[in-house]
């Protein structure tokens, strides 16, 4: 595919490497010489310099022959015109826009981005997916990560194994055995920073984060095998009253009223205008490191601390001190990949990365077949994706031991006619049925191939 990418921030960036890695061919476009040289010069990425709206510079970019746009600068209003300017003078198919203002998004103007007004095919709001995310976190107590599948029929979930999980040194071909009637696969390991696509003689040890599938309804059977049986969180203290905070406080006074909420923010207007938006949530004004503050705010009694300020290390700083004070869970916004490994050894128990989530929603459609959701799993470790089988896929119809599956795929699950099958060696996947699977970053074109339709490829 030919991409145009407009916004060489860390979004634009990564989502542009990570196209490039694949072999597409990727344009990245942006007002800083410095940031498109830096991409363009580490990466098989072209470079334009330019305002990533004007005619002109995306005519330079190549865009009178692209297959899509993605708009992820830092003004929503040039990515609308972006994705306006790629359609109309340009008859590009699809176009993504990244739009951070919720009065664009409001339903009341859903009209207002059909393709007869302005046509962006797809809207990426990273506040409220990151929103949503933590959310996802919050109902699965004791996993770091936490994605439904297949209209919530399945559900990846990620732990971490203590010392006296009971599955530490055990092989995974003998997880079977040991619990027959768990439905759970393990998809992927990461050790030490290290990320392992597992085999069945491979083992876990403490300290590793361990990738899993499992049927929505074992999911309480599936922590307690891996030694968590954490209760689900009745109090939360929010740091931060951004969008991602104030959009996190409304989900869980809508559709979790059990859990009762605080939010910590320290501009003193800001606070004063959410707690005008909020029914249920108290807002207090202050200083998220200030230890005053987290007294008034009962810290040492809260169960769960969730840590959304607009900067990476207040949020790890004010986490430690939440959990210096005695609150038993911290979750973590962390935007510097960097962090992401570090932050688990000194005691965060989960993070959450914007841009992560921002690529993964955007991939899901890059990618070709029928894919209908993708995930990433770590920076370029791989992919988990829900995908249809189509009649004229390969996989159809024959055995999965006979279906040469490329190295560094795992089966984790296939649902058909509302039913969840977990794979086998005589497993036979059928036209229709949804598959989902992990992929290491290496084979995903692979994998796309394999549902795709075959004249794509002719």
């Amino acid at each position: 595919m030919k991409i145009i990418v407009c916004g060489a921030g860390k979004v634009g960036s990564n989502i542009a490497r990570h196209l490039a890695l694949e072999n597409h061919d990727v344009t990245i476009v942006d007002q800083s010489e410095n940031l498109v040289r830096q991409i363009s010069d580490a990466h098989d990425v072209n470079g334009v310099v330019g305002h990533g709206s004007h005619p002109d510079v995306l005519e330079r970019a190549g865009i009178s022959d692209a297959d899509l746009l993605i708009a992820v600068t830092l003004a929503d209003e040039t990515n609308m015109v972006a994705c306006q300017v790629a359609h109309s003078l340009f008859g590009v198919p699809t176009k993504i826009a990244r739009i951070r203002h919720q009065s664009y998004l409001q339903p009341m103007w859903a009209n207002m981005f059909s393709r007869d007004h302005m046509p962006i095919d797809v809207i990426i709001s990273p506040e409220i997916e990151v929103a949503r995310a933590v959310t996802r976190r919050l109902e699965v107590p004791g996993a770091f990560e936490m994605i439904p599948l297949v209209d919530n029929k399945v559900k990846l979930l990620g732990v971490r194994c203590k010392e006296d999980c009971p599955l530490v040194n055990t092989p995974l071909r003998q997880l079977s055995q040991l619990f027959p009637d768990l439905n759970i696969v393990i998809v992927g390991l990461i050790r030490e920073g290290n990320p392992i696509v597992p085999r069945g003689e491979d083992q876990m040890v403490a300290g590793d984060e361990v990738y899993f599938v499992v049927d929505s309804d074992q999911i309480d059977r599936a922590m307690a095998a891996f030694g968590h049986e954490e209760r689900e969180a009745r109090s939360l203290l929010i740091f931060g009253g951004g969008n991602i905070g104030m959009f996190l406080a409304k989900e869980l006074e809508e559709n979790h009223d059990w859990v009762r909420a605080k939010i910590i923010e320290h501009n003193k207007e800001r606070a004063e205008a959410i707690a005008g938006e909020l029914q249920k949530t108290i807002v207090i004004n202050g200083s998220v490191i200030d230890q005053d503050i987290l007294e008034e705010a009962n810290v040492s009694g809260t169960e769960t601390v969730v840590a959304v300020t607009n900067d990476d290390e207040t949020n790890i700083l004010s986490s430690l001190l939440a959990k210096k004070f005695g609150c038993r869970r911290v979750i973590t916004l962390v935007n510097n990949s960097s962090y992401e490994d570090l932050v688990g050894s000194i005691g965060i128990d989960v993070t959450v990365s914007p841009r992560n989530i921002t690529v993964s929603k955007i991939l899901q459609h890059v990618r070709r077949g029928r894919i209908h959701s993708v995930h990433t799993l770590r920076e370029d470790f791989g992919e988990l994706i829900e995908a249809e089988a189509l009649q004229t896929s390969e996989l159809v119809g024959t055995p999965l031991r006979e279906a040469k599956l490329p190295q560094g795929v795992l089966i984790g699950a296939i649902v058909r006619n509302g039913a969840t099958i977990y794979p086998s060696g005589g497993t036979i996947i059928e036209a229709g049925d949804r598959v989902v699977l992990f992929a290491a970053a290496d084979v995903i074109r692979k994998v796309e191939k394999m549902f795709s339709v075959q004249l794509e490829y002719f």
